[in-house]
């Protein structure tokens, strides 16, 4: 069985981690009948790596139920945090604890007898999730460059606390964008759409519906630990979308994906790896208790705008290619027909009609029937692109803030206009095929774009 290693750095990325582990526990525990802990997960958990440079969240996981499966080995902390600073991230810390991280991913590779893929999980708007979390991206490509490398990143909101995060954001995207073989951008604001727009249905359910305490898919409850934090329901949608990337690895199925087909299968053009992620079902089986809709209206779901953990919609914009990644007790011939039933209202580049590619596997989610994860690449990615360029400009016109990052040894101000150089020319590569999209042209030429 091929396994992979799950990297987390920073704050977000280690809460997220943690309720992956959580809710991957007791999937493995419901799925066995028999204890938390299976052999299947337990080579998932020796392939873990938790960095984060402030101690609070990596220690808070060891006072937990996770304690029991985590070696102090797999753990990196420091304990003043990188004051929302990606230089402070990148440069200082990245720098000082460069031979760590490559000991521990090395550690973490050598646990796997068929290391399939780096799973990278952080945030874009602080200091180290972004900052360090890039250089570890960085760093895995230079020691284990044949490896795939795909990342979750959590994207701010406008209304970020940090002051910075647009900084951040633009800094990191660079390095996404250079050094990563996928991304999966999830938004803040999309969460918080879905999770209060799941709140509002639980409190106008019918009399008789009540909240489905076994759900996985946004309650905070469910899992190992008892208690329920702050951000718990929108990190476990996050928790939820590695659950199912990951199922292949740790179930068996009649069509599981290698996850080195997502890069290979997925991205045409090297840079053009932002694969936008579309969970269901989450409004309708969620926590609350209303009847299991049709399976043809799962899929219909995960190509509606209410159901992407970006705000898009993907139906109006150009389609590269998708995936379907299908759980539970689904048939071959159900992800045929409804791939039939969708493609004539999915507008797909000329030149790759037929760009699907499906997996399945046989194990459920606790507590549904079924489920889907869809990845597209698709250019309505773009519009998210450009209000993160617009913030960071909005910013770096007054040359507000730098100071805090051309203190930071090995950060000059040209990094600032390189990254907005790069962010505006992946902008412009979606534009040209959006284009492309608008004026109807059936054989629109392949772009020419170096890696």
């Amino acid at each position: 069985m091929t396994q992979s290693v799950v990297v987390q750095v920073g704050q977000c990325g280690n809460q997220v981690g943690c309720r992956f582990w959580d809710l991957a526990l007791r999937e493995h525990a419901h799925v066995n009948k028999r204890g938390l802990y299976d052999e299947a997960l337990s080579s998932f958990f020796r392939n873990a790596v938790l960095i984060d440079m402030e101690e609070g969240v990596v220690h808070g996981i060891l006072q937990g139920p996770l304690r029991e499966v985590f070696d102090s080995a797999q753990l990196l902390t420091d304990v003043s945090g990188s004051g929302n600073n990606w230089a402070v991230g990148n440069l200082t810390y990245g720098s000082a604890y460069r031979d760590s991280i490559v000991n521990k991913l090395r550690k973490a590779a050598e646990h796997c007898d068929c290391l399939q893929c780096f799973f990278l999980i952080h945030s874009m708007g602080g200091g180290t999730g972004s900052g360090l979390g890039t250089r570890v991206l960085s760093l895995l490509e230079e020691e284990f460059p044949d490896v795939c490398r795909i990342v979750t990143a959590m994207y701010p909101s406008a209304e970020d606390d940090v002051i910075t995060s647009p900084y951040n954001s633009v800094l990191a995207m660079r390095e996404l964008t250079e050094h990563a073989d996928c991304v999966l951008p999830v938004e803040n604001q999309s969460l918080v759409d879905i999770v209060n727009k799941i709140s509002l249905m639980s409190h106008d359910a019918k009399p008789g519906c009540v909240l489905k305490k076994e759900s996985t898919v946004t309650s905070g409850q469910g899992g190992v630990s008892p208690t329920e934090r702050p951000f718990d329901a929108m990190n476990n949608i996050v928790a939820n979308l590695l659950l199912n990337i990951t199922s292949s690895s740790r179930f068996d199925g009649s069509l599981n994906m290698d996850l080195n087909e997502i890069a290979n299968n997925l991205v045409p053009f090297p840079r053009l790896h932002y694969l936008v992620p579309s969970l269901t079902p989450l409004y309708t089986l969620a926590d609350v208790n209303i009847p299991t809709r049709r399976l043809d209206q799962m899929f219909s779901d995960a190509f509606s705008k209410e159901h992407q953990l970006i705000r898009a919609d993907p139906k109006h914009s150009l389609y590269l290619a998708c995936a379907l990644m299908v759980r539970g007790n689904v048939q071959v011939s159900d992800l045929r027909r409804n791939i039939e039933r969708l493609r004539p209202s999915l507008p797909f580049v000329s030149w790759n009609q037929e760009g699907w590619k499906t997996g399945l596997c046989s194990v459920p989610p606790v507590g549904h029937a079924h489920s889907l994860l869809a990845l597209a690449n698709n250019t309505c990615v773009k519009p998210t692109f450009m209000e993160l360029r617009d913030r960071f400009t909005k910013l770096y016109k007054k040359k507000a803030h730098l100071h805090h990052y051309l203190h930071v040894d090995g950060m000059e101000q040209s990094a600032f206009s390189e990254a907005l150089s790069s962010l505006s020319a992946l902008i412009e590569e979606y534009h040209h095929l959006d284009a492309t999209k608008a004026r109807l042209i059936p054989d629109a030429p392949r772009l020419s774009i170096a890696r």
